[in-house]
Order: structure tokens, then sequence, then C-alpha cells
């Protein structure tokens, strides 16, 4: 048994779709080519597909939101539970969640295929509703680590799913700037949490109710999936091509389904193109893509963005700057960084864009760097260190729009193995760029 499933993670090979033939008869099948030969002069209305774009964002907006939900509660909730003081327990409470994350990313993939699109996203929000809920009125050290754990899950789950969603739903005229939403959404959850974390020295207990607050988009996301769209696409892998056709003319409108069904085919065909082995990613033909899409994540990530995410509160109170405040202007930086990427991405191109990130982060570490130096004294110190953090808060944001569309080439070499990783799952705009 664990022998086959070696073999299967080993080589994969796209499963040809069902035969459509029940469905679609011949004649009907080549009237419907034709058509498809004539370019459509329009394209769909962005609006129908839009509701469903924004309620599958939740997840990211959720994923930004328990990234930074226990940064400025962190000295509370260890004094509240009996740990303060303890580094050990405090990086646990912070980093347990990423553990399940990784569980979660794993089993991703096989899940939105199993399912479906729409399930897949109601199981993302159940760990998270159970897990914040767990959070909020444990007693207990191990009660937290336990609801962060499975929050955790619901990140890994949910992320990779979205992405997959808004490209599958979206037209492709606003395809890009629906899957910028993503990374959009997930900076707001950043900021939202900072926000709420802001009274928790004032009100005894408030940690809590940040906790509390996040099973509302979690329980909006599982209970407003009833009404969105399936994905097409799935639907058609499925062999249910009639159901297919129904959700097509609630996402593009009734005009547009017969050239959108025919392009299904087409775009099935292409993932059952190559049979890719895994050791090709690590030294065959593909090696030199994911060499440099995994080392550019490397480096955003060693840049210590990531602590400025979990631990900015602590690191701005040791430089004598009031948490609150400088917290809103991270989620400021964070956001606007991402926003300038969404608009420059396409007229600058990825690798000016990620050459200049790079340049501004190389830049804010030497900020830190001199706000160190004990020749830097004072207020000075302070100023250097404050924009420093800020700068590469923003320069990392503008990174991950850069990053991902190199890893989108990855992934569509090899569809099935990257899904179910969330460090490869698929990028929201992977078909804008062949």
């Amino acid at each position: 048994m664990w022998a086959h499933q070696r073999d299967a993670f080993s080589m994969y090979k796209r499963t040809p779709s069902r035969d459509h033939s029940a469905v679609m008869d011949v004649e009907e099948n080549s009237v419907l080519s034709q058509n498809s030969m004539d370019v459509e002069t329009t394209n769909p209305s962005w609006w129908l597909s839009f509701p469903h774009v924004v309620v599958a964002t939740i997840s990211s907006f959720l994923f930004g939101y328990h990234l930074g939900v226990v940064n400025e509660p962190l000295e509370s909730i260890a004094l509240d539970l009996g740990f303060s003081g303890n580094t050990l327990a405090e990086g646990m409470v912070v980093s347990t969640c990423l553990g399940g994350a990784l569980i979660g990313s794993l089993f991703s993939g096989w899940i939105a295929d199993s399912v479906g699109r729409r399930r897949a996203f109601q199981l993302c929000a159940l760990p998270m509703i159970i897990g914040a809920s767990t959070s909020a009125t444990t007693k207990s050290l191990a009660g937290m680590l336990i609801g962060r754990f499975l929050v955790g899950t619901g990140m890994g789950l949910g992320p990779p799913v979205a992405a997959l969603y808004v490209t599958e739903v979206s037209p492709a005229s606003v395809r890009g700037t629906y899957g910028s939403f993503i990374q959009i959404a997930t900076c707001l959850g950043l900021m939202g949490a900072l926000f709420i974390g802001i009274p928790v020295k004032e009100i005894a207990g408030w940690w809590r109710i940040c906790f509390w607050v996040s099973t509302i988009p979690a329980g909006l996301l599982a209970f407003a999936m009833m009404f969105c769209a399936e994905s097409p696409h799935w639907l058609y892998k499925k062999g249910r091509s009639a159901e297919a056709e129904i959700e097509f003319e609630r996402l593009l409108g009734g005009s547009h389904v017969k050239y959108a069904m025919v392009e299904l085919p087409k775009l099935d065909r292409g993932d059952e193109a190559d049979t890719v082995r895994l050791s090709e990613l690590l030294y065959g033909r593909h090696f030199r893509v994911v060499y440099i899409g995994s080392t550019l994540f490397a480096l955003q990530q060693l840049s210590g963005i990531n602590a400025v995410f979990y631990f900015s509160s602590s690191v701005f109170k040791s430089a004598g700057v009031p948490s609150d405040i400088a917290n809103v202007f991270v989620g400021v930086a964070n956001l606007s960084g991402s926003i300038i990427a969404m608009l420059l991405m396409d007229k600058l191109g990825r690798k000016v864009l990620l050459l200049w990130s790079f340049f501004g982060m190389t830049i804010s570490m030497v900020l830190q760097v001199a706000a160190a130096n004990t020749y830097a004294l004072g207020s000075a110190s302070l100023y250097l260190s404050v924009g420093g953090m800020l700068i590469i808060n923003h320069e990392a944001e503008r990174d991950n729009f850069s990053i991902w569309p190199l890893i989108s080439n990855t992934v569509q070499v090899c569809p099935n193995i990257c899904t179910r990783s969330w460090s490869c799952s698929r990028s929201p705009s992977n078909r804008n760029f062949p």
C-alpha cells in the first residue's frame, strides 16, 4: 500500500476526463467547435462572478487575520494563561498554527478535487470556527495550542483552494485583477487583527474577543458558499457537463456559455499533456524554475518579515514606540505594498518589480543595522529602526505579487504535485502567464 502511494507521488499523469458522449453528441460538439472559431466581440460581465470571488477571498482574509491575531495580545495571553516570561511557550502559541497549516496544505488539492471547491471552503471554515472558539475559551496553554493547531489546518486548506476557485470562475478579462484580491484580502485580514488588538491593554480579557471575532467571517464563509457557484471546470472533470453549463450561465451570462464549454476540453487536454516525475523538479528539466522560485521565497522569508507579523508589538515596545500606533503603520505599509505591486506588475514586468523590491528590502536591513549600531543614539536609532521595519514590510508584500507568476509556470508543468502543497499552490492568475 505504501509502495503504491510512493509511486503515486513520484510520478503523476493527469487522468483523462470522463467520456462526455452521453451528454453532448458529435454533431452538437462540431457545431460548438465551429462557434468557438468566432472571436467574441464582448467580454463577459465582471459583476456576475464578482460576489463569488469575494466570498472565496474570505478564506484569505482569515489567513491574514490569524497570522496577526496574537501579535498585540501575546503578552496578555501569557499573563492570563500562566506562561509569562516563557519565550518557548510564546513561540509555540505563535507558530503552532503554521504546523496545522502544513497539514492542511498537504490535503488541500486532494480535498478540492474530491468534494468540490465549495465543500472544500466549508471544510476550511469548520476547524477555524472550532479552533478559534477553543482558543477564546481556554484556561490553559495546552488548550490554546490545540485551538491554534485547528485554526492552522483551515489556514492551510483555504488559500490554495481560493486561488484555484478564483481562477476557474473568473472571466479571462478580469482574472488577473480578481487573483490580486486574494493577496489584498490577506493584507486586510492582517490589518484587521492589528486594529482589533489595540484595546487589549485597557480591557481585561480582550484577547478572547479577538479570537471570537474570527468566527464571524468563518461562519459567513461556510454559509455563503451554499449560494455560490461550483467550479464549472471541476464539474466538467466529474462528467457533469449539464451542471457546468448552468454554473457558467450564473458566472458569465447566457451568451457566453457555449464558448466557455468549448474551451473546457482544451484546458483539460493541456493538463494531461506531460508525465512529470517528482525527481525532475529536484534535478531534472524543471529544476531551474523551481530553484529560482524557491530561492526568492526563501530570501523573502529570511528577511524577517514573519517576525514583523508575529512580534512587531514586542519589537516596537523595546524601541520605546507605542505598539498600537506602530502596528497601524505596519498594516498600512503591508496593504500599500500590495496595491502598488498590483498596479505596477503588468506595466513594469515581474523582473523589474522583483529587483526593486529586493533592493528596498536591502535598504531596510541596512537601516536596521545602523539603528543597532552603538554610534546611532537616541531618537535617530528609533527612527532608523522603525523606518527599516516599515520599509521591509512594504517591499516584502510587493515581492508576493512578483514571485507567484514565476512559481505558476512550475505549477502549469506539474499541476497535481503542486496543488497538494501550499508552497507550490496555483497562482490566482496562472493562466494569464503561459
